[in-house]
């Protein structure tokens, strides 16, 4: 399996979105998949707020660990983190849309009547995993 259809199949296991993200690469850098959980699980759903889709924000995560210099408490050690974001950013938007989770839903899922609706409408089995793909492989490009 690759890691795109098994971040989809660890998210339809009820993974945040950010995690099953974030967990197809903790071997790779050698991070604590507990860590990588607990680090991921306040994301999902836009942060709860309808914001950047927790897909997106896991794929950030990870291009940190690949992109950051050794300094990257200094902007210079952050600059090609910045712009794999960006990179990223724009491949997601080409094909998505947007980045924003109450925009690719279609409901704001930053109120309880937005996430009632997405609920009853079943989006995040139906719509999320979509983008949970398209994260992994834009991300598995840029790898």
């Amino acid at each position: 399996m690759n890691r795109a259809s098994d971040a989809v199949e660890k998210f339809l296991q009820g993974y945040a979105c950010t995690q099953a993200i974030l967990t197809q690469y903790c071997e790779q850098f050698d991070l604590n998949p507990d860590i990588a959980m607990k680090l991921a699980a306040g994301f999902a759903a836009g942060m709860r707020m309808g914001k950047i889709c927790g897909a997106v924000t896991g794929a950030y995560m990870v291009l940190g660990l690949k992109y950051s210099g050794e300094n990257c408490d200094q902007p210079e050690g952050r600059k090609n983190v910045y712009n794999a974001v960006c990179e990223f950013t724009e491949k997601f938007i080409r094909i998505s849309g947007t980045i924003e989770c109450k925009e690719l839903l279609g409901c704001d899922v930053g109120t309880e009547a937005g996430m009632q609706e997405a609920r009853q409408k079943d989006l995040f089995k139906t719509i999320c995993p979509k983008f949970v793909r398209i994260s992994a492989e834009i991300l598995e490009e840029m790898m």
